[in-house]
């Protein structure tokens, strides 16, 4: 190990320590090896303040989950399909000032139910994250109390957005112009769709007090990648909304799902950034990076890229959740991956399959002005949920 990396290892901790995110690993213990289902390895809890509690279920495989809340008393309840029972969920640790305790049982078609005591009412968000080079399958569940706590942790994304006086949504047509994207079995293109519910989400957005948007493109033209995020950052946006609609080759596959930026995706990103750190003023949350050595410059784009990509999560699982009321689901949580568009390091942004254009039924659907309006009203949707939960 050179000593740069060495260094800004030791620096990565040293700024890491100070969110004051006290964090408890259970590990399993005599776990039997069951290869026909995914198993639940490890459960980390974290507090960052008396109204914030985070619940880390690491999986050695992928799950598919759902959550809800009840009331009298308050709980959280989570619905892992596949996920055989674990001892890491049996421990006198698992409390915080707002978790209780945690315990579980198999339901009857052999799926994990996991039950979340509280001490108070909560408001819960639940994602999961992809494996890294470090870490496998997550899936992550916050918890934040219902009333304000008297010092929250912030990022300076949060804190720039509370003293904006609207938000600036950034919504992207994908493809355009001499790049038609999918093309459906009746010759629908998704550059005409993507366009269509672009437009009247912009048109839901604008009428929306506190809200803007901007398009990326706002006519059947060819716009590069980079461009698109570029025009989003010059209106100072605080969301960047990528639409498409996904093609295969069965006709069978169908419905929507979001993406988010991969870790991978976001290591190449920090690169490019730094090599032209000179054109990147005021580049993370109103930090300038032209007057930065390397290696202060890359961690301030570690730590700002880390938060970007957990807000993209959120966002993403929001959205999808309303999507989810308008249409099928393909994927039931967010996916992660490198799209270029995905890569601005401090603006959350999330990229919406829509539908399977591919698939002749969707097909019809996506090309209903009735339908693609739905669409558009279950994103803003979705992205409102975001923001309220984001100023709080």
């Amino acid at each position: 190990m050179d000593t740069v990396t060495a260094t800004r290892r030791f620096f990565l901790k040293q700024l890491a320590s100070l969110g004051a995110m006290l964090t408890v690993t259970i590990p399993v213990k005599n776990a039997l090896a069951v290869e026909t289902k995914t198993a639940l390895t490890s459960v980390r809890i974290s507090q960052s303040n008396v109204d914030h509690t985070r619940v880390v279920f690491d999986l050695s495989g992928a799950a598919e989950h759902s959550l809800f809340s009840l009331e009298s008393p308050d709980r959280v309840v989570i619905d892992l399909k596949g996920v055989r029972k674990s001892a890491a969920l049996v421990s006198d640790e698992n409390q915080t000032t707002l978790l209780q305790g945690i315990r579980s049982a198999v339901r009857e078609n052999d799926d994990l139910r996991i039950v979340l005591d509280l001490n108070a009412k909560v408001r819960p968000r639940s994602f999961i994250l992809q494996p890294d080079n470090e870490l496998g399958y997550r899936l992550v569940v916050d918890m934040h109390g219902t009333k304000l706590s008297p010092t929250p942790i912030k990022t300076s994304q949060q804190e720039r957005r509370k003293k904006k006086k609207e938000f600036v949504i950034a919504i992207d047509p994908g493809h355009g112009g001499k790049d038609p994207g999918a093309v459906g079995r009746k010759g629908t293109k998704e550059k005409d769709i993507t366009l269509a519910v672009a437009k009247k989400l912009k048109q839901l957005i604008n009428r929306t007090s506190g809200y803007k948007a901007v398009l990326t493109r706002d006519s059947d033209r060819f716009v590069v990648l980079r461009h698109r995020v570029e025009k989003a950052r010059k209106h100072q946006a605080d969301l960047f909304v990528s639409i498409h609609a996904d093609a295969f080759k069965s006709p069978k596959v169908e419905g929507a799902s979001v993406y988010a930026l991969s870790l991978n995706g976001a290591t190449s990103e920090a690169a490019r950034w730094i090599a032209h750190k000179e054109n990147s003023s005021d580049l993370i949350g109103g930090i300038s990076l032209d007057d930065k050595d390397d290696l202060i410059a890359s961690v301030l784009l570690d730590l700002s890229q880390t938060a970007t990509i957990q807000d993209s999560l959120e966002l993403g699982s929001d959205v999808l959740r309303h999507l989810g009321k308008v249409g099928k689901l393909n994927k039931s949580s967010v996916q992660q991956a490198g799209f270029a568009v995905l890569k601005a390091p401090d603006m959350p942004s999330i990229l919406i399959e829509t539908a399977f254009i591919s698939n002749p039924r969707e097909e019809r659907r996506l090309k209903s002005p009735k339908h693609q309006q739905k669409i558009a009203k279950a994103i803003l949707s979705g992205i409102k949920n975001h923001m309220k939960n984001q100023l709080v």
